[in-house]
């Protein structure tokens, strides 16, 4: 039986209540109107970032750990199809296309044939790599090479055409979703991941393993270890709870 590494658990449950309370706050302004100016600066935008980060790394990370890679990745795709009907058909308003799930477990698949590559090369080449990569692609959703602010050149309109391009990172005109996470640049973060696991995996790492990933809280390390389950009923939760407190007019 593999010992479980608690830390991880831990930070993937923590990451879980900070994601609730993030989609609680959007729940709030966009579904019950509420005025809050902050959500839509800088700040809101940077606790988004470090959630859908974390998840994907952490992911990333942890896909060497487990048993069935292939299994897993699908149950976490078939995850974000289900997220992606229901939403369709109940607040197509709000439909999830391409949501996080669904490129998750797209990453846990693709990483079953890559694995056979990546095994071979050196970690900290393959991390690096991969980061770079995830810099240099992050803005190919809005037509741009480049990260954030920060745009090197235009690409052609000719790519942003039909679903299929727009699973990869290339929207077409017209698309909408409420949680929109393509392959590209979002698999290059996926595969740091794998390659900082096995860089921390080296043999003159192992006390870190021992006497710090063993250790975690154990309240979060449960959330974390039911992430996929949390994160399939935690909005329709979320929405029953402060429909209620509309009802009562506390909200």
């Amino acid at each position: 039986m593999k010992k479980r590494y608690e830390l991880l658990d831990s930070v993937r449950g923590l990451v879980l209540i900070s994601m609730i309370l993030y989609h609680a706050t959007w729940d709030l302004v966009y579904m019950f109107g509420k005025e809050w100016t902050w959500y839509h600066g800088t700040g809101a935008y940077i606790w988004q970032q470090s959630i859908c980060w974390t998840f994907i790394l952490l992911s990333g990370f942890c896909w060497s750990m487990g048993k069935k890679p292939l299994k897993r990745g699908f149950i976490v795709f078939m995850g974000g199809f289900v997220i992606t009907f229901v939403t369709m058909l109940l607040m197509p308003e709000n439909r999830v296309v391409f949501g996080v799930l669904t490129l998750i477990g797209s990453c846990m698949i693709l990483m079953v044939f890559l694995n056979r590559v990546f095994k071979d090369l050196p970690p900290i080449g393959g991390l690096v790599g991969n980061m770079v990569l995830f810099v240099l692609t992050r803005n190919i959703n809005d037509g741009y090479l480049g990260f954030e602010g920060w745009n090197i050149r235009a690409l052609s309109e000719s790519l942003y055409n039909g679903l299929a391009m727009t699973f990869l990172g290339f929207p077409h005109k017209g698309f909408y979703s409420t949680d929109y996470f393509s392959l590209i640049p979002w698999l290059f973060l996926f595969c740091g991941g794998y390659f900082l696991y096995h860089l921390l995996k080296k043999e003159r790492y192992a006390p870190l393993w021992e006497k710090v990933f063993t250790k975690g809280f154990k309240p979060l390390s449960f959330m974390g270890r039911n992430s996929l389950i949390i994160y399939m009923l935690h909005q329709p939760l979320i929405y029953v709870v402060l429909m209620g407190l509309s009802m009562l007019g506390i909200l």
